[in-house]
């Protein structure tokens, strides 16, 4: 029999809460950190959380832009597109997409993604012990 195992980690903790979560992203290949329950303040905003780390769900949808998606990085060279031809070395990230809802440990993908899960609803993964 399969024991389910958390699928978020914990960053930041205070008083025994968890104030900044993680999950390991199947479309991006990456983690996605969530400001929850009086978290350290990111753009002022904080989501909503059912406290489950193993079928967490967030409120309202989890949206993570990088490179010239990022509104902060409009403008000439603020792309990692190009970075490569540049710098003549490999891009440390990639100009992407990340927009889903969380919802009872699944992760549904929106159309607006630029990976190859757009439009898809999987499993958040299992993170190991």
């Amino acid at each position: 029999m399969h024991v389910p195992m958390n699928r978020l980690r914990t960053i930041l903790e205070k008083e025994g809460q968890a104030r900044i979560v993680a999950f390991e992203c199947p479309g991006c290949g990456e983690e996605h950190a969530v400001h929850v329950n009086g978290g350290v303040m990111t753009n002022k905003y904080f989501w909503g959380f059912n406290n489950d780390f193993i079928r967490p769900t967030f409120t309202p949808s989890v949206l993570v832009r990088s490179g010239h998606y990022a509104k902060e990085n409009e403008g000439p060279g603020l792309c990692w597109c190009d970075y490569e031809q540049r710098f003549r070395e490999p891009a440390p990230s990639r100009c992407e997409v990340c927009h889903s809802f969380v919802t009872d440990g699944r992760i549904q993908f929106l159309s607006d993604c630029t990976h190859a899960l757009a439009g898809q609803t999987v499993d958040l993964p299992e993170l190991p012990q």
